[in-house]
């Protein structure tokens, strides 16, 4: 019997890409510094901190989406933004794996039941001094959030079939000290998409939908 090919951009697709993915070596260097090379903001006088997040891909079936967080506004660091559950690695976190879960549960209140970690993107380093270790995982539908106030605004879902397509890759730009500082924005719903979440999935297109 032929094998039948999933339907691109369902779950089992998704699941098959991640589990064909390249494999990452020690050499690979991904981050905001492949679309600002030799940018000095990316000279850090600091050790970068480590850090998780967790790319929950809900199955839908033939059309899966992503779930995204909206950080409260009155958060000091990046207030607003659109993010991906996630947060600093912990030293009692056995593993990325486990601060990613922790995080998405203190944030969103997404249990680990629903979740089934599938695989790692390779670390992705940010011009804000973090080393970001991305975490892949399919996500079971029917879930019910209990939002953070302290920490998120909102929770929502964007389809994949959306944030795999580069057509809705914008390069954008703003001033830092002076200097151009480059990076992509996805634009949805009335949410910006933008920064370190879309150079991160951009990423994610890039290994996985070339």
């Amino acid at each position: 019997m032929d094998q039948v090919t999933p339907t691109p951009f369902s779950a089992e697709d998704f699941r098959a890409r991640v589990a064909a993915q390249p494999l990452a070596h020690a050499g690979d260097d991904f981050g905001d510094h492949r679309f600002n090379p030799g940018h000095p903001r990316m000279k850090q006088a600091k050790a970068l901190r480590n850090a998780a997040v967790l790319i929950p891909v809900v199955d839908h079936g033939r059309d899966a989406t992503v779930l995204l967080t909206k950080r409260a506004e009155k958060l000091r660091n990046h207030s607003g933004q659109v993010a991906f559950p996630g947060g600093t690695i912990d030293p009692t976190d056995p593993s990325p794996e486990a601060a990613a879960l922790r995080e998405t549960f203190e944030e969103i209140g997404l249990g680990r039941d629903r979740i089934e970690i599938i695989g790692r993107m390779p670390d992705y380093v940010a011009g804000s001094g973090y080393r970001i270790a991305p975490v892949l995982a399919m996500v079971r539908p029917g879930f019910s959030l209990t939002l953070n106030a302290d920490e998120v605004d909102a929770a929502f879902e964007v389809p994949l079939r959306f944030l795999m397509d580069p057509a809705n890759h914008t390069r954008d730009s703003r001033m830092w000290n002076d200097l151009e500082w480059f990076f992509y924005e996805m634009p949805y719903g009335g949410q910006r998409i933008w920064g370190v979440t879309a150079g991160i999935i951009r990423t994610l297109y890039e290994r996985l939908y070339p």
